[in-house]
């Protein structure tokens, strides 16, 4: 059977049935073309509410909120209640149906009440029954509003001033539960009594806390109940414990207990405490324990957390004392403090002084070390630091200067067999540090250059490149002026070492054949590089002399206008010695020389013969004896025996003399520093320093014509590198007034004319 498509459209329409009553009419022409129409009309009469529908729709409702708050069966299934909670709210009974549950709820936690406010006994039974209440409390207000969620989303979203049912739950539990001042009272009274437990060892029911603070930041009362009462429970707890715990514990003991108070802390507020609490809880706690108890601290244990090194204890009073105002401030000045107390007794004991720049380098270390692993590089420590070696290193003037120039000069030495090349140049890097400390630093250029000028003319420097870049880190610290001295110096000896080459070569092709088993080096020093060393007459052997004058006649020939000035004091020889035992090369100073050489000839010479013989000073030819006759390689024989020389004393060669090695060194005495060639370089450092401040006075009164007093002494001050006393300033201005550079002012006493 066919159907048209006309056919098939029309039997879908009359296929439907009528809805809600509505009434549609479908008309067509059936021509090709026609547009079919639907009419609906509305219904002629609206379905009407049943009689006594909202009183027992409630009826219902009712009986389920009752039985979820009793714990019993609900009658009805929770789809039913839904809709009937959906009907009451599309019938306008939305209103009356949100007071009716709101009036239920707050009757049934007014009756429960009851049990909290009569007498409390056990706090922590107390506790757990608020506790089950308000998790009941909570749980039924869940299921009230899965039931009443119609109303919650339709009606309370609609009326911005109406409470969600949760919300409503919350603020009747609080009204008349929480705000209770009696429950209230006892309820924040068992919870502080709990966590007072805990911080005494025992062991609490850390959920219990966690819901009952919950519970109170919920309904909103966390802070106006229990923080401030918590708080000031805090305070009180930590503040006498401060206090018994700083006379009953050392300081590291102190410090672990301040760190284990932080972090139960800390602990406490991740379990159960509210996270707005941290900070005044923590500042408290830090307060009570660090802040009242820093110069406390300070003072009872700093200094023997520094001296034994306590590097761990030292990392946790950092950490500490940042937590608080001041703290670290304190702690740096005290740090300060302690270096300069300790930096002093290592500076200021001449007992010390064969010590004192290894055991600097060593504390310097030390102090570095803790700046850099407790205190976290901080660069306020790191300043104070350096302030404070500056401070204690300068206590004592000169000596630390003079010390640490020798102390280089031990290091440089050949012989020196302590570090390799990377060590050496780690340790003069350290070095550096110490020189810059030093306010005169004319005083360590003095010994530097005397102990240099040994180094290099007796060829006993470690390694030249060592040299250089102790050189080079000079001249980046002080400027080229400080090393220019220095630098010629070394040239000096390059420069030697180019004429010693061709005067050997013009010594191969000369006539003297008998002088070429001598090889004769020489050294040609320019008098301003070098230090000044005493011009001392001796008598030379014959063959010295001879070749002395062909070395000047060489040297004068190529440079001509130049005066050469022989130093005996700075020669060294190798003598070769023929012993019982067999050969051996000595290597000795030229006096050593001088006073053996005469053994050739005589068996046994008293010591006024051999004064006589090589016109040696007196003292300096009794160490010359002492080192032959009675050090350890003792080629001479004194007689009588003894530790010291006299002018009665007889010598004679050793003929016995024996040593394991083919080449002897012996001591050279003569290089050794004494008392008054000591004495010589610091007068010659004063004397430099009253031309440098007699130059500066000149060169400011030609600037400015006439000063006071006391802007010339401000100006000399700025100007003058090394440390200076007012009184020595007035004697050179006195010096520079007789001298006719200056004048004092006839009208005024006080101040300065410069004179053309």
């Amino acid at each position: 059977m066919h159907h048209t498509e006309n056919d098939k459209k029309r039997a879908n329409f009359s296929a439907l049935s009528p809805i809600n009553g509505a009434i549609i009419k479908t008309t067509a022409t059936g021509k090709p073309g026609d547009v079919k129409k639907i009419i609906i009309k509305n219904m002629k009469s609206y379905p009407s509410i049943p009689e006594n529908f909202e009183e027992t729709t409630w009826n219902q409702l009712r009986k389920a909120v009752i039985a979820i708050q009793t714990s019993t069966p609900i009658e009805y299934s929770l789809e039913c209640l839904c809709q009937a909670v959906s009907h009451m709210c599309e019938d306008k009974m939305d209103s009356q149906l949100y007071v009716n549950l709101t009036a239920l709820v707050e009757q049934h936690v007014k009756a429960n009440i009851v049990p909290f406010l009569s007498e409390s006994g056990d706090k922590l039974v107390y506790l757990k029954k608020m506790n089950d209440y308000w998790q009941s409390h909570c749980q039924q207000m869940i299921m009230i509003r899965s039931i009443f969620l119609y109303l919650d989303r339709i009606y309370v979203l609609n009326n911005p001033t109406v409470h969600s049912i949760w919300e409503m739950g919350l603020e009747l539990f609080r009204d008349h539960i929480a705000m209770n001042n009696l429950v209230q009272a006892r309820t924040v009274e068992g919870i502080l009594i709990l966590i007072e437990k805990e911080r005494h060892g025992d062991t609490v029911d850390r959920s219990l806390l966690k819901s009952l603070l919950r519970m109170l930041s919920d309904l909103q009362i966390y802070r106006d109940a229990f923080e401030q009462k918590f708080l000031m429970a805090t305070k009180h707890l930590y503040q006498a414990e401060g206090q018994a715990k700083m006379e009953e514990l050392d300081v590291p003991d102190y410090l672990q207990h301040v760190d284990k108070r932080l972090n139960e802390e800390e602990e406490r507020l991740e379990h159960y405490l509210d996270g707005c609490t941290r900070h005044q809880l923590i500042v408290t706690v830090e307060r009570q324990l660090i802040n009242e108890h820093v110069t406390g601290i300070l003072q009872k244990g700093l200094d023997q957390l520094l001296e034994e090194n306590r590097l761990s204890d030292l990392t946790r009073l950092y950490k500490l004392f940042s937590r608080v105002k001041n703290g670290t401030t304190e702690l740096c000045a005290h740090f300060n403090a302690y270096i300069k107390k300790k930096g002093r007794t290592i500076v200021i004991d001449p007992e010390k002084d064969k010590s004192m720049v290894q055991d600097l380098l060593d504390y310097k270390d030390k102090m570095d070390n803790i700046v850099n692993t407790c205190f976290e590089r901080n660069e306020k420590f790191g300043n104070s630091l350096r302030e404070a070696f500056e401070y204690f290193i300068n206590q004592r003037s000169n000596k630390p200067a003079e010390l640490i120039a020798k102390y280089v000069d031990m290091k440089l030495r050949a012989g020196n067999k302590e570090a390799t090349e990377e060590e050496l140049e780690q340790i003069l890097d350290k070095i550096m540090v110490q020189f810059r400390f030093i306010h005169g630093k004319d005083v360590f250029e003095a010994f530097y250059k005397k102990d240099l000028a040994k180094r290099l003319l007796v060829g006993k420097s470690a390694s030249v490149d060592a040299e250089k870049s102790m050189l080079s880190k000079l001249k980046q610290e002080c400027g080229g002026g400080f090393t220019s001295k220095l630098e010629g110096m070394f040239k000096d000896m390059e420069l030697s070492r180019d004429i010693n080459f061709a005067f050997k070569q013009s010594m191969q092709n000369s006539e003297h054949k008998e002088l070429q088993n001598i090889d004769l080096t020489v050294n040609i020093l320019t008098m301003g590089f070098w230090p000044t060393y005493p011009v001392m007459e001796v008598t030379l052997p014959q063959e010295l002399l001879q070749y002395q004058s062909i070395f000047n006649k060489f040297y004068l020939a190529k440079h001509s206008g130049r005066k050469l000035q022989w130093q005996p004091t700075l020669g060294h020889c190798v003598l070769k010695a023929q012993f019982d035992a067999g050969p051996k090369d000595l290597q000795v100073s030229l006096f050593q020389a001088l006073v053996l050489l005469l053994f050739n000839y005589n068996a046994a010479i008293t010591f006024e013969e051999i004064r006589a013989a090589v016109n040696i000073e007196n003292g300096e030819l009794k160490r010359t004896l002492q080192s032959l006759a009675c050090g350890k390689a003792r080629v001479l024989t004194k007689i009588p025996k003894g530790r010291e020389v006299e002018n009665t004393d007889k010598f004679q060669f050793n003929n016995e003399f024996t040593n394991k090695l083919f080449r002897i060194k012996i001591n050279q005495i003569q290089m050794k520093e004494t008392t008054e060639e000591q004495k010589a370089t610091e007068e010659r450092v004063y004397q430099d320093r009253q031309y440098q401040i007699d130059a500066a006075i000149v060169r400011i009164m030609k600037m400015r014509k006439t000063l006071s007093h006391n802007l010339l002494i401000t100006e000399l001050y700025k100007q003058l590198t090394f440390p200076v006393k007012p009184a020595d300033l007035k004697k050179r201005i006195e010096s520079l007034i007789d001298r006719d550079y200056m004048e004092r002012d006839k009208d005024n006493q006080n101040q300065y004319n410069y004179v053309a």
